[in-house]
């Protein structure tokens, strides 16, 4: 037995956000807004060394500064 969401090409986890949304949409407007708001992640990181923890970054915004770092060596090159 497959499961539809497997079938559709679809992780597990890929499966649940879009049930999620599905569900945060069909809501009424004030329920609506505060559980968009739950679902909203902030994934944050550092780098360890020697023990001790670096600075804590937004994950969202150092992919973007990366992205961009990328674009502007290679465009200089």
């Amino acid at each position: 037995m497959v499961f539809a969401w497997k079938a559709a090409g679809l992780t597990y986890n890929r499966y649940l956000a879009v049930a999620a949304r599905v569900v945060r949409r069909s809501l009424k407007e004030d329920k609506r807004l505060a559980a968009e708001r739950r679902g909203e992640q902030d994934l944050r990181f550092s780098k360890w060394s020697n023990g001790k923890q670096g600075e804590v970054k937004n994950l969202a915004e150092a992919n973007a500064a990366a992205a961009v770092a990328a674009a502007n060596a290679g465009g200089s090159a």
